[in-house]
């Protein structure tokens, strides 16, 4: 009966322990997949201005862009 009460016990808190540790590994997974979206966004917005600055120099120079 003792027995049952310590295994009860252990079992109890190796359910709590993997619980923590589960959270643990889901925000740390959050953070980084936020940072990594938040880095896409920015490649996309220099990409962007790349793009309208590589236009710009062309009409500068009297190139055609090409067609879309």
């Amino acid at each position: 009966m003792v027995d049952d009460k310590v295994e009860m016990d252990n079992e109890t808190e190796n359910y709590s322990t993997v619980q923590t540790l589960l959270q643990s590994f889901q925000d740390k997974f959050q953070t980084m997949s936020d940072q990594i979206l938040t880095r896409i966004d920015e490649m996309g917005n220099r990409i962007d201005d790349l793009e309208k600055n590589i236009a710009d120099l062309m009409t500068q120079a009297g190139v055609e862009g090409p067609d879309k």
